[in-house]
């Protein structure tokens, strides 16, 4: 969009908006913010939508929420039978979350959806399972997931419980794009839905029955295992605290001190700025407890609760963060050898990862003859995995999936991760390996020397703004234009997934593959940041460290010289 097009755009809303809140945001924008806020329609695909709260094209706010829904709403009328038309919805504690919600029902109610919407703040797994359980076309949750607070997003779900994939959300975007962001939508008020029959509560069972197929997941059998561990837990001021300290309590685990700072929903995040568990700051004052009470085990779940972060404690009393891929290799191995012991190995058990998840769970997978799916980068591609499966007849045959993002989930009850059954998996695990004389980092050091070590890390270069997005559309075009090199890399083979590679759909990904290790390259679908995955093999952790630490100086400079800026 050009200058004179933008303000345009911008003096539309300026005269035509009601919303008080919106209306300040435009009185006092800059040119800039004028230009940030128009230069485009918030963008919308397999994530949804996901920006930041306010004013303009480019922000999530009533208009671009009631724009989506009105779109979804027709493709939804377009595509299934009357009766099939009911949607579920859920949300997360985010600034206005409760009032996006509402809009959504609204203009789902407006065009004669049914509408089933929880009363209260829930996780993401728990939209993904009413989705199926009430037999719904479509789930949409309200989130940002783990971004800062100024951020709110809209999920969408398909019939399967799954993120939409590309195929669905390109007919879905194609609805959105012919309806106008100020005044081309039906709504009516919320309450005038709830009056007609067309917006109901979603019922206590939906939940209950949720709770009871996470505990269905526990592999203990008749094992008798220390239930009293201490365990401190931190909901990140998000939605996971009654569904996971219930899940806990009901298994037997009631040793929980729950951070009290972070405990109540609160979408500003007051002590933890960006509420993701994968970073250590948001963890620190769950820290502070695991000292102050001397707590066997840290638990820290994003505002959805779909991602779990941990901390352990170490020899010396100090507590040690495990990353995703380490949690996920240590969860996948438990799974293997308590199915093993128990009789529970279906005979073609499959394990599902993500491309830029740890190749070591690989090796794992061959140990116990567990077959290995690999999927792009997002839970929504192993839950459509599970679903092809469960059309095979092969349901029962999944046993595990994990992303290095934190993501997790050991059964099929939902399709998307699951915070919740993480979070009490790693608390069985803990337990069952306590009971031996073993802790998570001895567990861990084992796998190590068996399979040899594996160091994968994730960098994240910010770019925002229009100029940004530029910018990395140049870094991807000059690594998918080289001649498979890259500077520190001995480089075996170079994978570009534009067009689609190993019958996975087309991704703007490009992983470069070495005789020491592997680099992925991969612009986030929600953010604006370019990722790049390290993984590093090597005989030990120090070796590993070293040259990881020399590849990415080299990478940033490589960088630095493509976009002309300083990277930091």
């Amino acid at each position: 969009m050009n200058k004179n097009s933008i303000h345009e755009e911008y003096l539309r809303w300026f005269h035509s908006i009601k919303d008080a809140d919106l209306q300040s945001q435009l009185e006092k924008m800059d040119e800039n913010q004028i230009a940030d806020s128009f230069y485009r329609d918030l963008e919308f695909g397999t994530g949804g939508l996901r920006g930041i709260i306010g004013a303009g094209t480019n922000r999530i706010n009533i208009y671009t929420v009631a724009r989506a829904t009105q779109g979804l709403a027709d493709y939804i009328n377009d595509t299934f039978e009357e009766a099939a038309r009911v949607v579920a919805i859920s949300r997360d504690s985010r600034i206005k979350s409760d009032l996006f919600a509402k809009v959504t029902a609204s203009v789902f109610a407006a065009n004669n959806i049914k509408v089933f919407i929880y009363d209260d703040i829930s996780p993401v797994p728990t939209l993904s399972f009413a989705v199926r359980y009430l037999k719904c076309c479509i789930g949409v949750m309200i989130t940002a997931s783990h971004n800062p607070a100024k951020y709110n997003g809209y999920k969408v779900y398909g019939n399967d419980g799954c993120q939409i994939t590309t195929k669905s959300a390109d007919a879905i975007y194609s609805y959105i794009q012919k309806r106008d962001v100020l005044t081309d939508f039906k709504t009516f008020p919320f309450e005038e839905g709830v009056r007609k029959g067309l917006i109901l509560s979603v019922p206590q069972k939906v939940l209950d029955d949720y709770v009871e197929e996470v505990k269905k997941q526990s592999l203990l059998e008749n094992s008798k295992v220390d239930k009293s561990i201490s365990i401190i837990y931190s909901p990140l001021n998000g939605t996971g605290l009654r569904p996971i300290t219930r899940v806990l309590n009901e298994q037997g685990y009631t040793n929980i001190t729950v951070v009290k700072e972070q405990e109540k929903p609160d979408g500003n995040f007051p002590t933890c700025p960006y509420p993701n568990p994968e970073i250590r700051e948001a963890l620190s004052l769950g820290l502070e407890y695991c000292k102050r009470y001397s707590a066997d085990l840290m638990l820290a779940t994003d505002p959805d609760c779909d991602r779990v972060g941990i901390a352990v404690k170490n020899n010396d009393g100090g507590y040690v963060l495990l990353s995703g891929n380490e949690v996920g290799i240590l969860l996948f191995n438990y799974v293997c050898s308590r199915r093993t012991a128990t009789g529970k190995m279906p005979k073609k058990p499959i394990m599902i990862k993500t491309i830029v998840t740890m190749d070591l769970a690989e090796k794992i997978a061959k140990s116990y003859g567990v077959d290995t799916i690999n999927v792009l980068t997002g839970f929504k591609f192993i839950g459509e995995q599970i679903g092809l499966l469960e059309k095979q007849g092969r349901e029962d045959d999944y046993i595990f999936g994990f992303e290095e993002s934190y993501g997790y989930l050991t059964g099929t009850y939902v399709r998307d991760k699951d915070g919740v059954n993480g979070a009490t998996m790693i608390v069985e695990m803990f337990a069952y390996y306590k009971s031996k004389g073993i802790s998570l980092l001895d567990q861990l050091q084992q796998l190590w020397d068996k399979y040899g070590y594996c160091l994968n890390t994730l960098h994240s270069f910010e770019f925002p703004g229009e100029s940004g997005l530029s910018k990395m559309q140049s870094i991807m075009s000059h690594f998918r234009d080289s001649d498979a090199t890259i500077q520190g890399l001995k480089v075996i083979e170079k994978q570009d997934y534009l067009n689609g590679l190993n019958g996975l759909p087309k991704s703007n990904v490009i992983k470069f593959v070495g005789e020491s290790g592997s680099i992925v390259f991969r612009p986030s679908g929600t953010e604006p940041k370019l990722k790049v995955y390290l993984s590093i093999t090597a005989s030990d952790k120090n070796k590993a460290s070293v040259f990881e630490e020399q590849l990415f100086g080299l990478l940033k400079k490589e960088i630095a010289s493509i976009t002309g800026e300083d990277i930091i």
